[in-house]
């Protein structure tokens, strides 16, 4: 991001609900004396925001950040993705048709402030498309084929072509003198705030149903996509007992 470009306007949504099978009621797990969800919000604070709101359907998660001063909406208990949730929010607060909507996964305690700003600044760059999202190299050969590393390939003005979990570009020729650089997506995504309402409204997409890819709805019905490559990934985030005690550990030595 360039220092001296002025930086866009946008908000910080964070959907946090408390169904997760590898790691139950994930968003309130302790952190340091502080819930997950509420890590979350404040790393997001640290960001160029206007504001952090947490998207919920959980009365619990709601009494949590009301206790730490967080914003939050309770939403419905019906929706099917992360997004939907958002899309309610952004129709709860009224949001005008071209807000910057960014979308922080509420299990990303460590989420570099820096990036939340890339992203929103990478979609407001790129006018002519409806998201932006972010891939870092892939710098492991065995992520190459691994299922749980989404990879993505773009074209040559930075907006995506595909995403897969399948080794994307296939190297035909390992010799070839040509060079491929893999790259790794990101989960981390900002909105157009029409998008947002537009996609709630598109049915599932083929592609995004067999590899199980919620951004491939988005380009089977024509959006674009525009991604930020970063130099290096941030820190993992929490899917796992073994994630939650590495992060604890983590932020008690900082």
């Amino acid at each position: 991001m360039n220092a001296d470009a002025k930086a866009p306007d946008f908000l910080v949504v964070i959907p946090a609900r408390l169904g997760s099978t590898r790691l139950p009621r994930k968003p309130l797990a302790d952190i340091g004396g502080k819930p997950m969800v509420i890590r979350v919000a404040e790393r997001a604070k640290l960001s160029l925001a206007q504001s952090v709101v947490v998207a919920t359907d959980s009365p619990e998660i709601q009494a949590a950040c009301d206790e730490h001063r967080i914003e939050c909406l309770l939403t419905s208990a019906d929706h099917p993705t992360g997004t939907d949730r958002i899309a309610e929010v952004a129709q709860l607060l009224k949001l005008p048709s071209n807000a910057l909507v960014v979308n922080v996964q509420g299990d990303e305690p460590l989420i570099p402030p820096e990036l939340i700003n890339q992203v929103a600044h990478t979609l407001a760059d790129h006018p002519q498309c409806a998201i932006s999202t972010v891939a870092v190299p892939i710098t492991d050969p065995a992520e190459i084929n691994n299922p749980n590393v989404v990879k993505v390939v773009l074209n040559r003005s930075g907006e995506a072509l595909y995403f897969s979990r399948a080794p994307i570009p296939f190297v035909r020729d390992p010799q070839s003198i040509q060079k491929i650089e893999h790259l790794r997506h990101l989960g981390i995504y900002a909105y157009r705030a029409d998008f947002l309402q537009a996609y709630t409204r598109l049915e599932p997409a083929p592609p995004e149903q067999a590899e199980a890819l919620e951004q491939l709805r988005a380009l089977w019905n024509g959006y674009r996509i525009a991604v930020h490559t970063a130099p290096e990934a941030p820190p993992a985030g929490v899917d796992t007992p073994e994630d939650l005690d590495r992060v604890r550990q983590l932020l008690a030595g900082s």
